[in-house]
């Protein structure tokens, strides 16, 4: 399995328009954050983890051809809203476009992109093929097995994902504690960690720290920065053994 990191920013990315703090004017690559994605390739199958409004930039950057399937954690704009840009994978690869998510995540795709699926659509439109998933089963992409992990984003329930030994966890704030059984026994976890101080919604870098150690993967790599959280370099030496800051671009190999 090879997982690359495509984006770690939150929804407005860092740098932030027209900020000039200490992290969005650093000049350190690791600095510059799109917004949160990933890209799995495993078994010859090419997923997709959420798709932001920085999608088609992170698959030119990765020169990425073929894309089998898009998993959605949920629906906010910085996790879906990129699914125009699935288009040309349609035209090139002559087929619509598989797109997993719950059922209330499916139904606000088909509401922010009515244009494609009327009745007679005209030509050039994305093309999706949706289909829903629960928490409670195991689903398929080709002959790979996807487990869905129920997570809580403050109120909002929404999804993480395990495919084999790799868990990929973001927009956080809490977990069931049933759900925990589904992360047992994992290489890599990714997790979100907003910033310091608290926040309604996501996790904060001590309590992913918590939650990193409870789940106890052998690596765990954090994600879904904010630009409050500071230049990573102030911050990273300081970590606990095992876990480990993600930038745009970074490749994991398991």
């Amino acid at each position: 399995m090879k997982i690359t990191f495509l984006g770690t920013g939150t929804s407005q990315g860092i740098p932030v328009i027209a900020c000039t703090c200490s992290a969005c004017v650093s000049e350190n690559p690791k600095d510059k954050r799109l917004r949160t994605s990933a890209f799995v390739e495993v078994n010859g199958m090419n997923i997709c983890i959420d798709i932001g409004p920085d999608f088609r930039q992170q698959m030119l950057r990765e020169k990425v051809s073929r894309l089998d399937a898009v998993v959605l954690t949920h629906e906010h704009n910085d996790h879906m809203i990129g699914a125009d840009d699935l288009r040309p994978f349609n035209f090139f690869q002559k087929q619509d476009m598989p797109i997993f998510g719950e059922q209330r995540v499916l139904d606000e795709v088909k509401a922010r992109f009515q244009y494609a699926f009327i009745p007679h659509p005209y030509p050039g439109i994305p093309q999706f093929l949706l289909t829903t998933i629960n928490d409670s089963e195991v689903f398929k992409i080709g002959g790979v097995n996807i487990q869905p992990v129920r997570l809580h984003h403050g109120t909002l329930p929404i999804l993480g994902y395990r495919i084999e030994d790799f868990c990929y966890l973001t927009d956080v704030k809490t977990i069931p504690e049933e759900e925990f059984t589904k992360l047992k026994g994992l290489k890599v976890l990714v997790l979100n960690a907003l910033r310091r101080g608290p926040h309604h919604s996501h996790l904060t870098l001590s309590e992913a720290l918590d939650m990193a150690k409870k789940i106890g993967a052998e690596k765990t790599y954090l994600t879904h920065f904010s630009h409050d959280l500071g230049p990573v370099a102030e911050w990273e030496q300081d970590l606990p053994e095992g876990v480990f800051p993600a930038w745009d671009g970074l490749i994991l190999e398991i």
